[in-house]
Protein backbone atom coordinates (compact mmCIF):
# COMPACT_ATOMS: atom_id res chain seq x y z
CA UNK A 1 0.00 0.00 0.00
CA UNK A 2 1.32 3.10 -0.86
CA UNK A 3 1.52 6.41 1.62
CA UNK A 4 -1.20 8.85 1.29
CA UNK A 5 0.08 11.87 3.08
CA UNK A 6 2.79 12.73 5.36
CA UNK A 7 2.29 12.26 8.29
CA UNK A 8 3.86 14.71 10.82
CA UNK A 9 5.47 12.94 14.20
CA UNK A 10 2.69 13.67 16.41
CA UNK A 11 0.17 12.00 13.73
CA UNK A 12 2.44 9.38 13.42
CA UNK A 13 2.44 8.90 17.39
CA UNK A 14 -0.84 9.18 17.63
CA UNK A 15 -0.97 5.64 14.88
CA UNK A 16 1.26 3.88 16.95
CA UNK A 17 -0.58 4.57 20.36
CA UNK A 18 -3.68 3.00 18.42
CA UNK A 19 -1.79 0.21 17.18
CA UNK A 20 -0.57 -0.07 20.64
CA UNK A 21 -3.35 -0.12 22.12
CA UNK A 22 -4.88 -2.14 19.98
CA UNK A 23 -2.36 -5.23 21.20
CA UNK A 24 -3.55 -3.91 24.87
CA UNK A 25 -0.87 -2.38 25.96
CA UNK A 26 -0.66 -1.53 29.71
CA UNK A 27 -0.13 2.57 30.56
CA UNK A 28 0.63 4.22 27.00
CA UNK A 29 2.09 7.52 27.38
CA UNK A 30 3.31 10.00 24.76
CA UNK A 31 5.83 12.73 25.82
CA UNK A 32 7.14 15.89 23.79
CA UNK A 33 10.35 15.46 23.82
CA UNK A 34 11.07 18.36 21.47
CA UNK A 35 11.79 21.23 23.77
CA UNK A 36 13.82 18.88 26.13
CA UNK A 37 16.00 16.66 24.02
CA UNK A 38 17.20 16.84 20.46
CA UNK A 39 16.86 13.12 20.10
CA UNK A 40 13.56 12.67 18.66
CA UNK A 41 9.77 14.86 18.49
CA UNK A 42 8.22 11.98 20.36
CA UNK A 43 8.70 9.01 22.81
CA UNK A 44 5.61 6.74 23.15
CA UNK A 45 6.12 4.47 26.14
CA UNK A 46 4.10 1.16 26.80
CA UNK A 47 4.30 -2.00 28.63
CA UNK A 48 3.51 -5.47 28.91
CA UNK A 49 2.82 -7.99 31.07
CA UNK A 50 5.74 -10.58 29.50
CA UNK A 51 8.23 -10.77 26.32
CA UNK A 52 5.42 -12.41 24.45
CA UNK A 53 3.25 -9.61 24.53
CA UNK A 54 5.92 -7.18 23.98
CA UNK A 55 7.20 -8.82 20.73
CA UNK A 56 3.22 -8.58 19.92
CA UNK A 57 2.90 -5.02 20.63
CA UNK A 58 6.13 -4.05 18.54
CA UNK A 59 5.14 -6.65 15.56
CA UNK A 60 1.75 -4.88 15.70
CA UNK A 61 3.07 -1.17 15.12
CA UNK A 62 5.34 -1.96 12.94
CA UNK A 63 2.89 -4.01 10.79
CA UNK A 64 0.82 -0.86 10.93
CA UNK A 65 3.06 1.71 10.59
CA UNK A 66 4.77 -0.65 7.31
CA UNK A 67 1.15 -0.38 5.52
CA UNK A 68 1.60 3.39 5.24
CA UNK A 69 5.12 2.57 3.65
CA UNK A 70 6.82 3.93 7.65
CA UNK A 71 9.63 1.81 8.56
CA UNK A 72 11.64 2.21 11.70
CA UNK A 73 15.23 3.53 11.60
CA UNK A 74 16.72 0.93 14.44
CA UNK A 75 15.26 -1.54 16.12
CA UNK A 76 16.42 -2.77 19.68
CA UNK A 77 16.07 -5.38 22.37
CA UNK A 78 13.49 -7.53 20.23
CA UNK A 79 14.92 -10.71 20.95
CA UNK A 80 15.16 -10.52 24.17
CA UNK A 81 11.39 -8.95 24.49
CA UNK A 82 11.92 -6.91 28.24
CA UNK A 83 12.68 -3.92 26.51
CA UNK A 84 11.98 -3.39 23.06
CA UNK A 85 12.78 -0.02 21.40
CA UNK A 86 11.37 1.02 17.95
CA UNK A 87 13.00 4.29 16.46
CA UNK A 88 11.18 5.92 13.62
CA UNK A 89 13.81 9.18 14.37
CA UNK A 90 11.47 11.87 14.75
CA UNK A 91 9.06 8.81 17.10
CA UNK A 92 10.75 6.45 19.24
CA UNK A 93 8.81 4.12 20.90
CA UNK A 94 9.75 1.84 24.42
CA UNK A 95 7.62 -1.24 24.79
CA UNK A 96 8.68 -2.70 28.50
CA UNK A 97 8.15 -5.42 30.33
CA UNK A 98 6.16 -4.08 33.43
CA UNK A 99 8.61 -4.16 35.99
CA UNK A 100 11.62 -2.49 33.59
CA UNK A 101 9.48 0.05 33.38
CA UNK A 102 9.24 1.09 36.73
CA UNK A 103 12.87 0.38 37.35
CA UNK A 104 13.80 2.40 34.52
CA UNK A 105 11.39 4.81 34.68
CA UNK A 106 11.54 7.19 32.01
CA UNK A 107 8.90 9.19 32.80
CA UNK A 108 10.42 10.19 36.03
CA UNK A 109 14.00 10.64 33.87
CA UNK A 110 12.87 13.17 31.62
CA UNK A 111 10.01 14.66 33.80
CA UNK A 112 10.60 17.78 31.93
CA UNK A 113 9.04 16.62 28.94
CA UNK A 114 4.85 17.20 28.80
CA UNK A 115 3.01 13.55 29.32
CA UNK A 116 0.01 12.60 28.00
CA UNK A 117 -1.81 9.17 28.32
CA UNK A 118 -3.35 7.85 25.59
CA UNK A 119 -6.38 6.06 27.03
CA UNK A 120 -8.90 4.05 24.40
CA UNK A 121 -11.41 6.04 23.82
CA UNK A 122 -8.73 8.59 22.73
CA UNK A 123 -7.53 6.65 20.04
CA UNK A 124 -10.33 6.05 19.18
CA UNK A 125 -11.36 9.54 18.27
CA UNK A 126 -8.29 9.74 16.46
CA UNK A 127 -8.86 6.67 14.19
CA UNK A 128 -11.85 8.23 13.52
CA UNK A 129 -10.65 11.77 12.41
CA UNK A 130 -8.34 9.67 10.35
CA UNK A 131 -9.97 6.90 8.87
CA UNK A 132 -9.71 7.78 5.10
CA UNK A 133 -6.26 9.26 5.23
CA UNK A 134 -4.13 6.22 6.27
CA UNK A 135 -5.96 4.12 4.04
Amino acid sequence: MTQSKKFSAKEKTLLIARAALEKKADNVVIMNMSDVAAICDFFLICGGDSERKNKAIADHIIEELKDISIKPSHIEGYNEGSWILLDYIDVVIHVFKNDLREFYSLERLWADAPQKAITEERAKDFRERTQDTTK
